[in-house]
């Protein structure tokens, strides 16, 4: 979900503004993640807050890219979201609001995403792809950039393409 439907970086960057009074450039967090600069991990405390995942902007294309998917796949959401226990609430509203098409049943909200027995799974983590049994598909993200060991999509419209391929492939 997040980094792939749901945009977390323009929210990190409005709070490292808010509390160091300087926006970050791309160049300044690319390869990383916004709090791994240098004297801003408070930042990722804010995580743990309720209400942090509620507003979080739509990835561009997600929404229409989901509903093509839809077409000729069962789509799932799965989100790590054990780590910070007052996301579940904040995450659920969130996709009721932007993913209203998708059943509450196709919500997965879960800790360990190994568990998953999925053909495919695209994600912004390397380690949840790592274990994944079936194919990993690596959403681009700043902190994954360095990463080479799964297909790579870019964006929504190259989620699209890849899924079209697939569906031609068989």
């Amino acid at each position: 979900m997040d980094e792939v439907i749901a945009q977390v970086a323009p929210k990190f960057l409005d709070i490292y503004q808010e509390i160091y009074g300087r926006r970050l450039t791309r160049e300044d967090y690319w390869g990383k993640k916004i709090y791994q600069i240098n004297g801003a991990m408070e930042i990722r405390d804010r995580l743990f807050e309720k209400g942090f995942f509620r507003d979080l902007q739509v990835m561009p294309g997600s929404q229409e890219g989901v509903r093509e998917l839809m077409k000729d796949y069962d789509v799932y959401i799965t989100t790590a979201a054990q780590e910070f226990r007052n996301c579940l609430e904040d995450k659920w509203d969130w996709l009721q609001e932007h993913f209203p098409f998708i059943h509450w049943k196709h919500y997965i909200f879960c800790g360990d995403k190994s568990v998953l027995g999925m053909d495919y799974m695209i994600d912004d983590h390397a380690r949840n792809l790592a274990s994944f049994t079936g194919k990993g598909l690596l959403f681009t993200a700043s902190h994954n950039v360095e990463e080479n060991r799964f297909t790579r999509l870019n964006n929504w419209t190259e989620v699209v393409e890849f899924f079209r391929k697939e569906k031609t492939a068989e």
